[in-house]
């Protein structure tokens, strides 16, 4: 086995095809099915369960995947550490929710390249579900995701807690009367969203079943939904404060319960972090 055959069998795991696993890594598909047959051999498992359409990874094969990602992060490690010598270098795969990547990265941003100017971070943003996935299919390093969190095979660091608020428009009626309206509109992100489901949380608490939802992808979309008097919505208070005071939005608190959102940092448990994730953890310790 060498470093070339993980990622042939990598490619035939992402592209579930060993046609196209032989395109993406510039090859033949003699030679993938030759290297995925040796690794079977090797291993003494089938790797891959076979269909007339397409090829997915049998239990055996999704645990190979897991030590193969964490083989090619050590590798790609080794080879700057070698190069930079003590330098903290390399790249770094961060996910949060979309309020955390308006509110929090660019700060996080300037504060990491000032101590660390030959990293390269990368931040997506994606519902909590998806970033969750993410960290443990070693997609992403690590994610900032709202607690609390019981996942198996992740670690956690206590990062903030923030206060959630119900918004609306300031020149329409107030929360209450708002709530009594048949249906109440609600302007939120996707299925998935935590503040979404804080929402939906509260509006039944209230004894609210019937509403209508209106989804958007954005920060921006909502408030300018919320301001004209489309529907209500919940953010974060620092969300408000800091980036919408001048806008035509009302405020409304929540029961502590459903207003308090902890963050956390999530890492995977089944390896040690790099000496890039490291430095970035350490940040938030």
């Amino acid at each position: 086995m060498n470093l070339n055959d993980l990622k042939i069998f990598e490619a035939v795991a992402e592209t579930g095809s060993f046609t196209k696993a032989a395109g993406a890594t510039f090859t033949v598909q003699s030679n993938v099915t030759a290297r995925i047959k040796s690794l079977e051999e090797e291993f003494g498992a089938a790797l891959f369960a076979r269909t007339s359409r397409k090829v997915s990874l049998t239990p055996a094969g999704h645990t190979l995947m897991q030590y193969s990602k964490q083989i090619g992060k050590l590798v790609e490690e080794a080879k700057f550490h070698v190069q930079k010598g003590d330098k903290i270098a390399g790249n770094l795969k961060i996910g949060c929710i979309e309020t955390t990547m308006a509110l929090k990265v660019p700060g996080m941003l300037r504060q990491f390249e000032d101590l660390y100017p030959e990293v390269e971070l990368e931040f997506r943003s994606d519902i909590r579900s998806a970033l969750i996935s993410a960290v443990l299919k070693h997609e992403l390093d690590a994610a900032f995701v709202p607690a609390p969190l019981n996942v198996s095979g992740l670690d956690q660091i206590k990062v903030r807690t923030e206060q959630l608020v119900l918004i609306s428009a300031s020149e329409g009626p107030d929360i209450k009367e708002l709530i009594e309206s048949d249906p109440l509109k609600i302007v939120v992100f996707a299925e998935g969203c935590v503040f979404r489901a804080r929402l939906e949380s509260w509006l039944s608490s209230k004894g609210i079943i019937n509403y209508k939802s209106t989804v958007l992808n954005s920060i921006e979309g909502i408030i300018n939904f919320v301001e004209s008097g489309i529907g209500i919505s919940l953010l974060p208070e620092e969300i408000i404060r800091d980036f919408y005071t001048g806008r035509k939005i009302r405020t409304d608190t929540l029961n502590k319960e459903l207003s308090t959102m902890n963050t956390v940092m999530i890492t995977r448990k089944d390896e040690p972090p790099s000496r890039v994730l490291a430095a970035f953890m350490d940040l938030y310790r």
